[in-house]
Protein backbone atom coordinates (compact mmCIF):
# COMPACT_ATOMS: atom_id res chain seq x y z
CA UNK A 1 0.00 0.00 0.00
CA UNK A 2 2.89 2.79 1.04
CA UNK A 3 5.04 3.84 -2.14
CA UNK A 4 7.72 5.31 -0.12
CA UNK A 5 8.52 3.68 2.95
CA UNK A 6 11.23 5.22 5.74
CA UNK A 7 12.81 3.04 8.08
CA UNK A 8 14.12 4.34 11.23
CA UNK A 9 17.62 2.71 12.65
CA UNK A 10 19.53 2.32 15.68
CA UNK A 11 22.38 0.22 16.85
CA UNK A 12 19.15 -1.18 19.34
CA UNK A 13 16.31 -3.86 18.65
CA UNK A 14 14.08 -1.24 17.72
CA UNK A 15 15.28 -0.95 13.83
CA UNK A 16 14.93 -4.89 13.43
CA UNK A 17 11.58 -4.75 14.82
CA UNK A 18 10.95 -1.66 12.14
CA UNK A 19 12.02 -3.58 9.29
CA UNK A 20 10.25 -6.63 9.48
CA UNK A 21 7.21 -4.51 10.11
CA UNK A 22 8.11 -2.31 6.92
CA UNK A 23 8.12 -5.33 4.93
CA UNK A 24 4.80 -6.09 5.51
CA UNK A 25 3.10 -2.36 5.10
CA UNK A 26 5.52 -1.41 1.67
CA UNK A 27 3.99 -2.25 -1.77
CA UNK A 28 5.07 -4.53 -4.08
CA UNK A 29 6.15 -1.87 -6.64
CA UNK A 30 7.11 0.06 -3.40
CA UNK A 31 10.86 1.11 -2.10
CA UNK A 32 12.32 1.07 1.45
CA UNK A 33 14.83 3.34 2.79
CA UNK A 34 16.91 2.74 6.01
CA UNK A 35 17.55 6.01 8.30
CA UNK A 36 20.01 6.33 10.59
CA UNK A 37 20.08 10.03 12.31
CA UNK A 38 22.83 10.76 14.71
CA UNK A 39 22.87 14.01 16.72
CA UNK A 40 25.21 16.54 15.53
CA UNK A 41 25.41 19.44 13.75
CA UNK A 42 24.37 18.89 10.28
CA UNK A 43 26.83 21.08 8.52
CA UNK A 44 29.64 18.75 10.10
CA UNK A 45 28.71 16.63 7.50
CA UNK A 46 29.88 18.77 4.55
CA UNK A 47 33.59 17.96 3.10
CA UNK A 48 34.95 21.26 5.21
CA UNK A 49 33.74 20.24 8.63
CA UNK A 50 35.50 18.33 11.42
CA UNK A 51 36.23 14.84 11.90
CA UNK A 52 33.36 13.93 14.25
CA UNK A 53 30.52 14.09 11.78
CA UNK A 54 32.75 12.30 9.21
CA UNK A 55 33.03 9.88 11.92
CA UNK A 56 29.63 9.41 12.92
CA UNK A 57 28.72 9.58 9.27
CA UNK A 58 30.64 6.30 8.11
CA UNK A 59 29.67 4.41 11.31
CA UNK A 60 26.00 4.90 10.80
CA UNK A 61 26.93 3.54 7.43
CA UNK A 62 28.22 0.92 8.43
CA UNK A 63 25.72 -0.06 10.91
CA UNK A 64 23.04 0.14 7.95
CA UNK A 65 24.45 -1.72 6.19
CA UNK A 66 25.15 -4.53 8.29
CA UNK A 67 21.26 -4.44 9.66
CA UNK A 68 20.35 -4.58 5.80
CA UNK A 69 22.61 -7.60 5.06
CA UNK A 70 21.42 -9.28 7.85
CA UNK A 71 17.81 -8.86 7.34
CA UNK A 72 17.92 -9.50 3.87
CA UNK A 73 16.02 -6.42 2.66
CA UNK A 74 16.31 -4.61 -0.81
CA UNK A 75 16.55 -1.11 0.93
CA UNK A 76 18.44 2.53 0.02
CA UNK A 77 21.10 3.47 3.14
CA UNK A 78 20.50 6.75 4.18
CA UNK A 79 22.69 8.52 7.43
CA UNK A 80 22.21 12.21 8.40
CA UNK A 81 22.76 14.36 11.38
CA UNK A 82 20.13 16.46 13.23
CA UNK A 83 19.22 17.97 16.52
CA UNK A 84 16.74 14.99 16.88
CA UNK A 85 16.26 11.76 15.89
CA UNK A 86 12.88 12.43 15.56
CA UNK A 87 13.49 15.84 13.63
CA UNK A 88 15.90 13.65 11.36
CA UNK A 89 13.77 11.35 10.74
CA UNK A 90 10.85 13.83 9.68
CA UNK A 91 13.83 15.83 7.52
CA UNK A 92 14.37 12.47 5.49
CA UNK A 93 10.72 12.06 5.50
CA UNK A 94 9.84 14.99 3.83
CA UNK A 95 12.79 14.87 1.41
CA UNK A 96 12.30 11.45 -0.02
CA UNK A 97 8.29 12.38 -0.04
CA UNK A 98 8.14 9.23 1.99
CA UNK A 99 4.26 8.16 3.12
CA UNK A 100 5.21 6.27 6.06
CA UNK A 101 7.59 5.91 8.24
CA UNK A 102 8.48 2.86 10.50
CA UNK A 103 10.23 3.18 14.06
CA UNK A 104 10.66 0.52 16.89
CA UNK A 105 9.39 1.14 19.92
CA UNK A 106 11.05 2.61 23.03
CA UNK A 107 11.67 0.00 25.97
CA UNK A 108 13.36 2.78 28.23
CA UNK A 109 11.79 3.40 31.67
CA UNK A 110 9.70 6.20 32.78
CA UNK A 111 12.99 8.13 34.09
CA UNK A 112 15.09 7.18 30.95
CA UNK A 113 12.21 8.34 28.86
CA UNK A 114 12.18 12.12 30.87
CA UNK A 115 16.25 11.92 31.27
CA UNK A 116 17.23 10.54 27.55
CA UNK A 117 14.09 11.37 25.65
CA UNK A 118 11.97 8.84 23.47
CA UNK A 119 12.74 8.29 20.21
CA UNK A 120 9.04 6.87 19.00
CA UNK A 121 7.17 9.53 20.76
CA UNK A 122 10.04 12.66 19.02
CA UNK A 123 9.31 10.77 15.13
CA UNK A 124 5.43 10.41 16.10
CA UNK A 125 5.14 13.88 17.15
CA UNK A 126 4.74 16.42 14.28
CA UNK A 127 5.27 13.65 11.83
CA UNK A 128 4.46 14.69 7.92
CA UNK A 129 3.68 11.59 7.29
CA UNK A 130 1.80 7.77 8.72
CA UNK A 131 3.60 5.99 10.96
CA UNK A 132 3.93 2.58 12.22
CA UNK A 133 5.51 1.43 14.94
CA UNK A 134 6.72 -2.07 15.83
CA UNK A 135 6.40 -3.75 19.55
CA UNK A 136 9.86 -4.83 21.01
CA UNK A 137 11.09 -8.30 19.66
CA UNK A 138 8.81 -8.46 16.32
CA UNK A 139 11.47 -8.96 14.26
CA UNK A 140 11.97 -12.47 16.40
CA UNK A 141 8.36 -13.61 15.40
CA UNK A 142 6.44 -15.17 12.04
CA UNK A 143 4.92 -11.78 11.01
CA UNK A 144 2.09 -12.56 9.37
CA UNK A 145 -1.60 -10.22 9.39
CA UNK A 146 -4.42 -12.52 9.19
CA UNK A 147 -6.68 -9.99 11.14
CA UNK A 148 -6.36 -5.73 10.70
CA UNK A 149 -8.28 -3.81 13.63
CA UNK A 150 -9.30 -0.40 13.50
CA UNK A 151 -9.69 2.11 16.77
CA UNK A 152 -13.58 3.54 15.43
CA UNK A 153 -15.98 6.45 17.05
CA UNK A 154 -18.27 7.00 13.76
CA UNK A 155 -16.20 10.04 12.48
CA UNK A 156 -15.06 10.92 9.24
CA UNK A 157 -11.78 9.86 9.89
CA UNK A 158 -12.51 6.97 11.28
CA UNK A 159 -14.52 5.81 8.10
CA UNK A 160 -10.93 6.91 6.50
CA UNK A 161 -8.95 4.54 8.56
CA UNK A 162 -11.38 1.64 7.72
CA UNK A 163 -11.01 2.30 4.69
CA UNK A 164 -7.59 1.81 4.69
CA UNK A 165 -8.33 -1.38 6.89
CA UNK A 166 -9.72 -2.55 3.77
CA UNK A 167 -7.42 -1.90 1.31
CA UNK A 168 -4.59 -3.45 3.38
CA UNK A 169 -6.63 -6.48 4.07
CA UNK A 170 -7.57 -7.30 0.53
CA UNK A 171 -4.21 -6.70 -0.62
CA UNK A 172 -2.73 -9.33 1.95
CA UNK A 173 -5.83 -11.73 2.32
CA UNK A 174 -6.56 -10.63 6.40
CA UNK A 175 -10.08 -9.73 8.17
CA UNK A 176 -11.08 -6.78 9.20
CA UNK A 177 -13.01 -5.77 12.87
CA UNK A 178 -13.27 -2.73 14.64
CA UNK A 179 -13.63 -1.82 17.98
CA UNK A 180 -15.31 1.51 19.72
CA UNK A 181 -14.70 2.30 22.94
CA UNK A 182 -17.57 3.71 25.08
CA UNK A 183 -16.55 7.06 27.13
CA UNK A 184 -19.35 7.87 29.83
CA UNK A 185 -18.02 11.50 29.21
CA UNK A 186 -19.94 11.50 25.88
CA UNK A 187 -23.41 10.06 26.91
CA UNK A 188 -25.38 12.43 29.00
CA UNK A 189 -27.38 10.58 32.60
CA UNK A 190 -30.87 11.89 34.03
CA UNK A 191 -33.16 10.56 36.50
CA UNK A 192 -34.38 8.85 33.98
CA UNK A 193 -31.48 7.00 33.19
CA UNK A 194 -31.27 3.59 35.26
CA UNK A 195 -28.88 2.12 36.50
CA UNK A 196 -25.29 2.97 35.23
CA UNK A 197 -24.32 -0.97 34.68
CA UNK A 198 -27.72 -1.35 32.64
CA UNK A 199 -26.78 2.49 30.77
CA UNK A 200 -23.19 1.26 30.13
CA UNK A 201 -24.35 -2.16 28.98
CA UNK A 202 -26.72 -0.53 26.46
CA UNK A 203 -24.14 2.11 25.21
CA UNK A 204 -21.81 -1.00 24.47
CA UNK A 205 -24.43 -2.66 22.83
CA UNK A 206 -24.80 0.17 20.81
CA UNK A 207 -21.71 0.99 19.80
CA UNK A 208 -21.17 -2.78 18.30
CA UNK A 209 -24.47 -2.82 16.36
CA UNK A 210 -23.48 0.65 14.50
CA UNK A 211 -19.97 -1.27 13.73
CA UNK A 212 -22.22 -4.24 12.44
CA UNK A 213 -24.15 -2.18 10.33
CA UNK A 214 -21.06 -1.40 8.00
CA UNK A 215 -20.91 -4.90 6.83
CA UNK A 216 -18.33 -7.44 6.41
CA UNK A 217 -16.37 -5.81 9.62
CA UNK A 218 -16.32 -7.87 12.89
CA UNK A 219 -18.03 -5.62 15.32
CA UNK A 220 -16.05 -5.47 19.20
CA UNK A 221 -16.38 -2.64 21.88
CA UNK A 222 -16.10 -1.76 25.15
CA UNK A 223 -16.02 0.98 28.38
CA UNK A 224 -13.03 2.04 29.60
CA UNK A 225 -9.77 4.18 28.90
CA UNK A 226 -9.64 4.55 24.93
CA UNK A 227 -5.63 3.40 25.26
CA UNK A 228 -6.12 0.76 27.39
CA UNK A 229 -9.27 -0.62 25.61
CA UNK A 230 -7.70 -0.19 22.26
CA UNK A 231 -4.61 -1.84 23.71
CA UNK A 232 -6.28 -5.17 25.42
CA UNK A 233 -8.25 -5.40 21.95
CA UNK A 234 -4.90 -4.91 20.15
CA UNK A 235 -3.94 -8.37 21.72
CA UNK A 236 -6.26 -10.35 19.19
CA UNK A 237 -5.43 -8.33 16.07
CA UNK A 238 -1.93 -8.36 13.65
CA UNK A 239 -2.10 -4.95 13.18
CA UNK A 240 -3.96 -1.98 14.70
CA UNK A 241 -4.89 1.43 13.00
CA UNK A 242 -5.68 4.25 14.85
CA UNK A 243 -5.66 7.84 14.35
CA UNK A 244 -5.09 11.08 16.11
CA UNK A 245 -7.20 14.73 16.03
CA UNK A 246 -4.37 17.02 17.58
CA UNK A 247 -2.93 20.14 16.75
CA UNK A 248 0.13 21.72 15.55
CA UNK A 249 1.77 24.33 13.67
CA UNK A 250 1.86 25.19 10.02
CA UNK A 251 -0.63 22.19 9.65
CA UNK A 252 1.74 19.24 11.75
CA UNK A 253 0.07 17.34 13.80
CA UNK A 254 1.17 16.49 17.81
CA UNK A 255 -0.39 13.25 18.29
CA UNK A 256 -2.72 13.32 20.76
CA UNK A 257 -2.58 11.34 24.57
CA UNK A 258 -4.46 8.18 23.19
CA UNK A 259 -1.77 7.13 20.45
CA UNK A 260 0.96 8.16 22.51
CA UNK A 261 0.29 5.81 25.14
CA UNK A 262 -0.47 3.28 23.06
CA UNK A 263 2.63 3.63 21.41
CA UNK A 264 3.98 2.64 25.07
CA UNK A 265 1.11 -0.49 26.04
CA UNK A 266 -0.21 -1.70 22.30
CA UNK A 267 0.43 -5.57 22.19
CA UNK A 268 0.58 -5.48 18.77
CA UNK A 269 2.33 -3.59 15.72
CA UNK A 270 0.33 0.16 15.58
CA UNK A 271 -0.52 2.50 12.58
CA UNK A 272 -1.13 6.10 13.34
CA UNK A 273 -2.57 7.80 10.55
CA UNK A 274 -2.28 12.12 10.10
CA UNK A 275 -4.05 14.99 8.68
CA UNK A 276 -0.45 16.31 8.20
CA UNK A 277 -0.07 12.61 5.90
CA UNK A 278 0.64 12.63 2.27
CA UNK A 279 -2.67 11.18 0.24
CA UNK A 280 -3.30 7.73 -0.06
CA UNK A 281 -4.90 6.41 -3.14
CA UNK A 282 -7.22 3.82 -4.03
CA UNK A 283 -7.95 3.01 -7.49
CA UNK A 284 -9.28 5.87 -8.76
CA UNK A 285 -10.39 7.19 -5.37
CA UNK A 286 -7.95 9.35 -2.78
CA UNK A 287 -8.74 9.72 0.87
CA UNK A 288 -7.05 11.82 3.42
CA UNK A 289 -4.65 10.06 5.44
CA UNK A 290 -6.49 10.69 9.33
CA UNK A 291 -8.13 8.25 11.70
CA UNK A 292 -9.74 10.13 15.13
CA UNK A 293 -9.56 8.15 18.36
CA UNK A 294 -7.85 11.13 20.66
CA UNK A 295 -9.33 14.61 21.21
Amino acid sequence: MFKQVIVGVDQHQGGRDAITLAKLLVASDGELTLAHVYLGDPTLTRPSGGTFGAGERKRGRELLTAVRDESGVDAKLLCTASSSVGRGLHEVVEAQGADLLVVGSCQRSFIGRVLVGDDTRDALNGAPCAIAVAPFGYSQHSAVTSEIGVGYNGSPESVHALAVARQLAAEQGARVSAFEVVLLSAYPFGPDSGPVDTAISAFVDQARARIAALGDIEPHAGYGGAAEELALYGASVDLLIVGSRGYGPIGRLVHGSTSQRLTRIARCPLLVLSRAAPQLNRGNESVVTAAAVDG
